[in-house]
């Protein structure tokens, strides 16, 4: 791996002077661009930046279709108990200021004759938080594919999440995290069934009686 290292006596103060010009918003904000430590760090930032928007990892999801066939194990099964994964870790990009948000989700569904491999759970998660989004949305985003793709008796989904866009600005709050849940089927209009799936997916490993 290549590694660029600039030392003062290596950097020509008219070349440097020329290029002023592309590197006037990073001096505006008061990095000093003459610093040797520094002097790559416009074209590191626009590198960066640039690979963000070219599909990087980061908004690969966007490429993902759940309709895509063969991408999704489904397999028939009488069973119709509770099935979770919880603690998915996930990454994302909020749409509004472009920092990214990140913590976990819990996903759990009730089958009605089909199951799903249970590596695709995180898959699926991973394919709507990959992409510029919103948590609620990326919330609704899991349950209603979940639906789609094995039409369950119900799902429930519930996403923790830290943002930067509150913990570096705005409000500045570092210890706060955000909480959402979407509940379909059976999770929605079952008491029962929704207070199982939440004991679980908050930490409790003892389903109710």
């Amino acid at each position: 791996m290549s590694t660029n290292v600039v030392e003062s006596w290596q950097i020509n103060p008219d070349a440097a002077a020329e290029d002023l010009e592309a590197k006037q918003p990073f001096i505006d904000n008061g990095l000093d661009v003459l610093d040797p430590s520094r002097y790559y760090s416009p074209e590191f930032m626009t590198r960066e930046w640039e690979k963000l928007w070219t599909r990087t990892w980061l908004i690969a999801g966007i490429e993902s279709d759940i309709r895509e066939p063969g991408d999704y194990s489904v397999f028939r099964l009488g069973r119709e108990s509770m099935i979770i994964v919880r603690d998915i870790e996930l990454y994302s990009l909020c749409e509004h200021h472009i920092l990214p948000f990140f913590g976990k989700a819990h996903v759990a569904y009730i089958p009605n004759g089909k199951i799903l491999g249970l590596s695709k759970i995180p898959r699926i998660v991973d394919m709507f938080a990959q992409r510029l989004q919103i948590q609620e949305r990326l919330t609704d985003n899991v349950a209603d594919a979940l639906m789609e793709i094995v039409s369950p008796h119900g799902v429930g989904v519930v996403v923790e999440a830290r943002h930067l866009c509150m913990m570096m600005r705005g409000v500045e709050k570092q210890n706060s995290t955000a909480v959402t849940s979407s509940l379909r089927g059976t999770f929605k209009h079952d008491a029962k069934t929704r207070d199982e799936f939440l004991r679980l997916a908050h930490g409790s490993l003892v389903p109710s009686a």
